[in-house]
């Protein structure tokens, strides 16, 4: 039940007759998982600790960087460097007293997601690739959980429910992934589109926990900002849908885990006899670089490999060692000779 000081905090909600005080004592009893701290997590999170959902986790194993104040707005220049976790609930903990937080500042995967849902009534996907959204769909399914999909690019912005009620799941509308995953670091977005789409996302929470509105189950929300157009998309359950187990989302994607890496301190070590490519936007390369790189951005690879006239084995880096190992693959493709590396994380170092 709701104690007085409760009454006076949700007394907009209390004053709508589709939630009212049973409303929110389900709001408050309710036990929401939100994966990924990030550009989406962040209104998601404001939003629902605001509403009054009681019990609120969130996994993230990142920690802040400059780049994210752009759009995470949980976050400031204090912030930098620390983990998205503990900052986000120091400040969700000043919005609501009532709520109450379970952090996991780890990365979620398949040992751990099937127990860490099985604690939750909804999850809510507001993460950035698409090996992270299919184990969040697989392990959904197996712990029959609903989940709230988000997702942005550049200026466009999706939103979906599956798995609710039996209804169609992630695999139903994308039943496999070509591997070919671009997140915000290599493409850009806008900094307020993360912030609409996850405030409907947020919205398709409150509207299960209430039940009240029709949910977005079978249905994939588009949504433009730069036309400001909507879309909704229906798609049916198929048998994508059955699901024994969690796939291994490496093995699926084929990431070569056996590709070599070398770490920051080794290429310190080795510089001298290595071939140094940088594979990331002109922009990028010139705000900064390493010292004696040779620059062809990852789209020009298969056209300017030729360039590369070396015979010292070559170090390939982006700023995370996502693009470098796609550039790697393009030029093993191209049957180049040379011992190709990875810079291990890229620029963005482990903190």
């Amino acid at each position: 039940m709701l104690n007085k000081e409760e009454h006076l905090q949700y007394k907009r909600h209390l004053t709508l007759e589709d939630i009212g005080e049973v409303g929110q004592n389900k709001l408050k009893d309710a036990k929401v998982l939100v994966v990924g701290a990030g550009g989406l997590g962040c209104p998601i999170l404001q939003y629902l600790t605001a509403a009054g959902v009681g019990t609120i986790g969130i996994i993230d194993h990142d920690s802040v960087d400059q780049t994210n104040l752009q759009r995470q707005v949980l976050y400031g220049y204090n912030d930098i460097g620390k983990f998205k976790v503990s900052c986000a609930i120091s400040k969700l903990e000043q919005l609501n007293k009532f709520v109450k937080f379970k952090s996991y500042i780890d990365r979620l995967t398949k040992s751990n997601a099937k127990k860490i849902f099985k604690a939750y009534d909804i999850i809510v996907d507001g993460t950035d690739n698409f090996g992270t959204r299919y184990l969040i769909n697989d392990a959904a399914v197996l712990t029959e959980k609903p989940v709230v999909f988000g997702s942005i690019f550049k200026f466009e912005g999706q939103v979906s429910v599956y798995n609710y009620k039996n209804g169609p799941t992630y695999r139903c509308l994308y039943p496999k992934t070509d591997g070919g995953n671009l997140n915000c670091e290599e493409v850009g977005v806008l900094g307020v589109l993360p912030g609409i789409v996850g405030l409907l996302q947020a919205n398709e929470v409150v509207k299960m926990i209430c039940e009240i509105g029709e949910v977005l189950s079978g249905k994939l929300l588009v949504f433009n900002a730069l036309s400001m157009s909507q879309n909704i998309i229906s798609y049916d359950k198929t048998v994508h849908a059955h699901v024994t187990y969690i796939e291994d989302v490496e093995e699926e994607f084929n990431v070569n885990t056996s590709m070599k890496s070398l770490t920051f301190d080794e290429y310190l070590k080795h510089k001298d006899d290595l071939f140094v490519l940088d594979v990331r936007t002109l922009k990028e390369h010139d705000m900064f670089h390493l010292s004696h790189d040779y620059h062809i951005p990852l789209k020009e690879i298969s056209d300017r490999y030729i360039e590369i006239d070396t015979n010292k084995s070559i170090l390939v880096y982006c700023q995370t060692g996502k693009r470098s190992i796609q550039a790697i693959e393009i030029l093993k493709g191209l049957n180049i000779k040379n011992k190709l590396y990875n810079l291990k994380n890229g620029l963005q170092q482990p903190i």
